[in-house]
């Protein structure tokens, strides 16, 4: 079978995968959320761009902070990646228990001193990063 005909035939069943949990969330009248734990855990995903050539250093930089926010109260994930078609995008996802842990890891001694060096090699300010409520998955116990 031809690669085309069977990207074809994976769209249209993911299509009607689509539909069908259209159909199925219309039929509840109010959406219902599950909490881990008991409780809501905050994610934030974004991404830091440095100018040209510096995208090892701004790595380094947020590896380090990666390393600090190992002693962090209420971080479950502070995962680090560079974007495989440009090394200058580094991509953040973190995962803590509530965005009051998040904010307070500024306060994490050399958090600080590691944003001091990140600010001068960025190629303009950071664009504000998604933030989510996580709902559960694998991983996130």
């Amino acid at each position: 079978m031809k690669k085309e005909a069977i990207v074809l035939i994976f769209c249209l069943a993911f299509s009607c995968f689509l539909k069908v949990n259209a159909q199925e969330s219309q039929k509840q009248t109010e959406p219902t959320i599950e909490k881990m734990d008991n409780s809501i855990k905050y994610a934030l995903h974004g991404k830091l761009v440095a100018q040209d050539g510096k995208g090892n250093e701004l790595a380094k930089i947020l590896l380090d902070a990666a390393s600090l926010m190992k002693s962090a109260k209420g971080c479950h994930l502070y995962v680090v990646g560079v974007d495989k078609n440009n090394p200058d995008e580094i991509w953040i996802t973190e995962i803590w228990d509530s965005k009051v842990d998040h904010d307070n890891s500024l306060n994490v001694p050399g958090v600080r001193e590691l944003i001091g060096k990140a600010i001068p090699i960025l190629n303009g300010s950071p664009e504000k990063g998604q933030e989510w409520n996580i709902l559960g998955g694998t991983g996130i116990e």
